[in-house]
């Protein structure tokens, strides 16, 4: 699964309204006023829903997701969690 491709489109669709040309991978969404504190909480709950995870408020840092390779690694990082708590 591509999930660097829907995170990217997430961000596109509700944070850039189709304006992809500002979107890096490694660019800080604050930094960059892409996202803002309430965007976060979007963003959380996009990636609850669609991946099916638990985000804690102690897990709501920029190095978690404050870029698109930043949420794509904790990504990975939360899905290998639940993965594993299953077995």
């Amino acid at each position: 699964m591509n999930y660097k491709k829907e995170i990217q489109d997430f961000v596109i669709s509700n944070f850039l309204f189709g304006d992809a040309t500002r979107l890096e991978d490694e660019v800080s969404f604050l930094d960059a006023g892409i996202v803002d504190s309430a965007g976060i909480l979007e963003l959380v709950s996009f990636l609850e829903e669609k991946y099916g995870i638990r985000i804690g408020n102690e897990e709501m840092l920029p190095d978690n997701l404050d870029s698109v390779n930043r949420v794509e690694a904790f990504l990975q990082r939360k899905l290998n969690e639940c993965s594993e708590s299953m077995v």
